[in-house]
């Protein structure tokens, strides 16, 4: 019997790194913050962004440099209306010059795909913010429409997990009582264009505050028995899915539970002050390692397991001009001259990486030859087929 489950983790593991050879992370993306004074320029950025296979990236702004040398560059970019530019963006005529000034020279060559009007609106206290995100996205969109762009960008804002009024169990996941105007407002928007609602989650918050009573190896995505919801049944093994689920449930409280949800935000710091618990290099290595793992096959939520979850990391680099605690500059992959601050194993997706990887018990080397890592993609692949061809057939004699 230990061999037969041996077999089974062998034949994943195999699966895994034919998904890493091949470059099919489709559903994962990276936040490109820029407030530092010692950051590549956006060339250099870009190149990165390509050498690690990235073609998902969030900007907090629409930043003119950036958008110009991600032109035909393949990455598809979301961009960020700044909270202090909503007020004049509430005027249909302001919001068709911004989208005119700010994304129709650019489009398609850059691949702006979204447009984020602020970020974290609903928790910054601003009661005047609050409500002029709705007239802003309305008239964003509109002005899209009348470009005729609305078919290529959505419009959205991603809230923090603040948002809700409860979080555990999921299923008893449910919004601000105070948000009860506005909330039905923003998601009535984003359901009749189509658009996702995004949430900005990190489990590493909660394990902070109680790290007495929160598994560690439950917001790390490691194995643990983790908790079954009471009323649905489903079973959690991590964190940010059950976050996730209980916005979920949130929203179908709200009569909108067909909106799809995506993470825009989410990550770990390898740096903090001394009660910043859990802040520490390996934390950080392992959070991120493991949601690229299950970003590598698409996997979905206990409550959506069929729709893969879209996952935004924050972020590329450390930033030395952020505010706040220590945390708040070290949830970079890597440091601004561009070296890994840990490896989450993306160097496996590089094409022209000469680094052995490390993922588990096996070690991988990446070659610089692309016709040479072609060809090692393809023979994985060929016996990876015949080793599950012998895996059934050994499988069905008895054990």
């Amino acid at each position: 019997m230990a061999t037969f489950f041996g077999r089974i983790a062998f034949v994943h593991t195999l699966v895994i790194f034919a998904l890493f050879f091949s470059g099919g992370v489709e559903s994962l993306g990276i936040n490109y913050g820029q407030v530092a004074n010692n950051l590549p320029p956006p060339e250099q950025v870009l190149e990165l962004l390509k050498a690690y296979r990235i073609t998902k990236a969030r900007i907090y702004d629409t930043n003119p440099q950036i958008l110009t040398a991600f032109a035909n560059s393949g990455v598809d970019l979301i961009v960020t209306v700044e909270n202090e530019a909503l007020s004049n963006l509430m005027d249909p005529q302001q919001a068709l010059q911004w989208v005119g000034t700010h994304i129709r020279p650019y489009f398609p060559a850059t691949r702006i795909t979204g447009i984020a009007v602020g970020n974290e609106l609903y928790t910054g206290g601003d009661t005047t913010l609050m409500a002029n995100v709705v007239h802003a996205m309305t008239a964003i969109h509109a002005a899209l429409v009348q470009l005729g762009l609305d078919s290529y960008i959505h419009v959205s804002t991603p809230s923090s997990l603040a948002v809700l009024a409860e979080s555990y169990p999921p299923s008893a996941g449910s919004f601000r009582p105070e948000l009860a105007g506005v909330m039905p407002q923003i998601l009535q928007f984003l359901a009749s264009t189509k658009s996702p609602f995004w949430i900005n989650a990190y489990p590493y918050f909660a394990y902070k505050d109680e790290p007495n009573n929160i598994s560690l190896d439950y917001v790390l995505f490691n194995p643990n028995v983790g908790m079954v919801d009471p009323y649905t049944k489903l079973h959690y093994d991590n964190m940010l899915y059950a976050q996730v689920d209980a916005v979920i449930f949130a929203l179908a409280r709200m009569g909108f539970g067909g909106l799809e949800v995506r993470v825009s935000e989410t990550g770990w710091p390898s740096k903090g002050d001394p009660n910043e618990i859990g802040a520490t290099v390996q934390n950080a290595a392992v959070y991120n390692r493991n949601i690229l793992r299950r970003q590598l096959v698409n996997e979905g939520t206990p409550l959506r397991p069929s729709s893969r979850l879209e996952v935004y990391l924050f972020a590329l680099f450390n930033e030395d001009l952020k505010p706040g605690p220590t945390s708040e500059r070290n949830y970079g992959l890597f440091q601004p001259d561009e070296t890994m601050v840990y490896n989450v194993g993306l160097s496996a997706l590089s094409a022209t990486s000469t680094s052995t990887m490390s993922y588990g018990s096996v070690s991988l080397t990446s070659s610089a030859s692309s016709q040479v890592a072609k060809m090692g993609y393809q023979s994985l692949v060929y016996w990876m087929f015949v080793y599950l061809l012998a895996f059934q057939v050994v499988s069905r004699r008895p054990v």
